[in-house]
């Protein structure tokens, strides 16, 4: 039986970062009182709690900061991708975030890689950022 994948929900804080994704860009929040950049993207500052942000556009570099194979997905519509590398990545400009690693055998991958971003189209709304080692 094919099970449909569980998509991303845009928010009102979060819409602007799918739509970028979905035109092959990568952006995070960044507060304009202390300049910090995160993910999740939110309506405040976590930093500082200024309700001045916006999405600043990223380089899509980044470096595996953490990483693990996952053989038993917790949700049946990922069985059939098993073994696939999910992975915390640092990006070039310094926040991080979970994605999904492809186009790497599993021998390959360190702490400290290079990666660069790309982006899987879902369907006409939703595009994924995944990592894939620099050439």
């Amino acid at each position: 039986m094919l099970m449909e994948k569980p998509l991303p929900l845009p928010t009102e804080d979060t819409e602007g970062y799918w739509e970028a994704c979905h035109r092959g860009r990568l952006v995070v929040r960044g507060c304009a009182d202390c300049g910090h950049r995160f993910l999740p993207p939110a309506a405040l500052c976590p930093a500082c709690w200024s309700e001045r942000v916006s999405f600043v556009e990223m380089s899509g570099r980044a470096r595996v900061f953490s990483w693990i194979v996952v053989h038993r997905p917790q949700h049946p519509a990922f069985f059939d991708d098993a073994p696939y590398h999910v992975a915390i990545v640092e990006l070039e400009e310094g926040p991080r975030m979970h994605t999904r690693l492809v186009g790497v055998d599993v021998a390959d991958i360190r702490i400290g890689m290079d990666v660069e971003v790309v982006f899987q189209k879902v369907d006409d709304e939703i595009s994924l950022p995944m990592f894939r080692p620099v050439p």
